[in-house]
């Protein structure tokens, strides 16, 4: 097993012409062919490289282009009046066009720590700053897969494989450049790409790339909570979220990252098991048919086995039910947060989409109208009809929401006065069942007149 990306360094160049890629300058942005075709005429190298290349090779229409080249940072913002510098990690340039930004990087290097005319700092082996320039030859072998090594050459229009990337797209394998452990201590994120790429791709990670994860998984705890939080959204939010979700359960990896979810899954509830597939596959098929997503709702359908099962529990003790449900939020939130930084504005609505969930169970009238009338109630409604599996009262439950949601608000309310509701066309009368009256107490008083404290 080889212990440096360098020894994956091939020794020319396979160069693939224009006549024998499937690479169109039709299906490349504006904005990236302006970046190339500036640098390239300033005399500098310019690539298109890394995902948009694999995915225009794979036949896809990526939304993101990213360039490599020689050119410095500081030469590339003297092109680009549109150009900001970002980054201490890795120094870019962001050249922006509007609401596009093209992604320009500097061939990275492979100078060690320390070294004369760099930048690089590395903790127990995680690369913590990294602006060592070198040739694009080292910048392939710095990359991570294979299959995002491709280098799309503005010049002649031909594609550059440095190490083999061209084969991992025909073998429809992600395999990682040099040796996997290295790799994923240099960057843990790492482990994640590889299941949201093969998952996105339809592909299989290699055996060498995937041995790792059990032993590597803890790794990400060190990983920066909000780096995570935009892996997870881009795994889960791109149209690929079941795809990903079930690569991450096969690779072992979805306990490092929701352990809450992996914990609620061990317990072989099939019916929680069935609303986190089928909350995915929604999610995924409104992301296809360009319509809004929101990354609270996801995260509540992830974790609301444990939420559940956690307010249940204190319900059981003893605890009032509001509170119960409000200590299991809290509590499951700030765990996962630890891992991933999901921002207040979302676990907000989180804590309300599951805080309504027992409201649906209510069905006296003001109660009825006054849910209705919450910001959150289409977002909890739709999360009660993914319990549906849970029973069939849950079932029924959701379907009346569902056709009382369809009446006038008059015909509701008569129905909701004592009467069954008005029949839907496809159901039998739905008539809601109203919670066991709660008599009060009485006090007992003594002869002399105050109550008994």
């Amino acid at each position: 097993m080889n212990s440096d990306p360098r020894n994956d360094a091939a020794t020319a160049p396979r160069i693939i012409p224009r006549e024998q890629h499937s690479i169109s300058r039709k299906n490349i942005s504006k904005a990236a062919l302006r970046v190339l075709y500036r640098l390239h005429e300033s005399g500098y190298s310019a690539f298109l490289v890394g995902g948009a290349v694999r995915d225009l090779l794979l036949g896809g229409h990526p939304k993101d282009f990213d360039v490599a080249t020689n050119a410095t940072p500081d030469e590339v913002k003297k092109l680009f009046r549109n150009c900001r510098l970002i980054g201490r990690r890795f120094r870019l340039a962001h050249v922006v066009f509007g609401p596009e930004i093209i992604e320009v990087a500097t061939f990275r290097g492979l100078g060690e720590e320390g070294a004369e005319g760099g930048d690089r700092h590395i903790v127990d082996g995680r690369i913590v700053r990294d602006n060592i320039w070198g040739s694009i030859e080292e910048d392939a072998v710095r990359r991570d897969f294979r299959v995002n090594a491709l280098y799309y050459d503005i010049a002649d229009f031909s594609v550059r494989d440095y190490v083999g990337g061209m084969q991992d797209l025909a073998d429809r394998s992600m395999r990682l450049i040099g040796d996997p452990e290295l790799r994923y201590r240099e960057d843990p994120v790492r482990m994640l790409r590889a299941a949201r790429l093969a998952a996105k791709l339809n592909f299989r990670i290699d055996p060498a790339a995937a041995a790792p994860f059990e032993n590597l998984g803890y790794l990400l705890a060190e990983a920066p909570s909000a780096r995570l939080y935009d892996e997870s959204l881009k795994m889960f939010l791109s149209g690929h979220g079941l795809k990903s979700f079930r690569m991450l359960e096969a690779c072992g990896l979805l306990k490092f990252l929701f352990p809450a979810t992996a914990r609620a899954l061990q317990r072989g509830d099939q019916a929680l098991r069935s609303l986190v597939e089928q909350g995915l596959a929604n999610t995924d098929a409104r992301v296809k048919e360009d319509k809004s997503v929101t990354p609270a709702f996801l995260f509540a359908v992830l974790l609301w086995g444990e939420v559940r099962d956690q307010a249940l529990g204190w319900i059981a003790r003893g605890i009032e039910p509001t509170e119960a449900w409000q200590r299991a939020a809290v509590r499951v939130v700030g765990e996962q947060c630890q891992r991933v930084a999901i921002p207040r504005r979302f676990t907000l609505t989180m804590e309300e989409i599951w805080a309504l969930q027992p409201r649906f169970e209510q069905v006296q009238r003001k109660r009825v109208f006054r849910l209705m009338a919450h910001p959150r109630f289409r977002a909890a409604f739709d999360f009660l009809l993914l319990r549906a599996p849970e029973s069939a009262a849950m079932a029924q439950l959701g379907a009346w929401w569902q056709h009382a949601q369809a009446l006038p608000q008059e015909m509701l309310a008569t129905a909701l006065g004592g009467g069954p509701l008005p029949p839907s066309p496809d159901d039998k009368p739905l008539t809601p069942e109203r919670p066991p009256v709660r008599r009060r107490r009485r006090v007992r008083r003594p002869k002399g007149g105050k109550a008994e404290s």
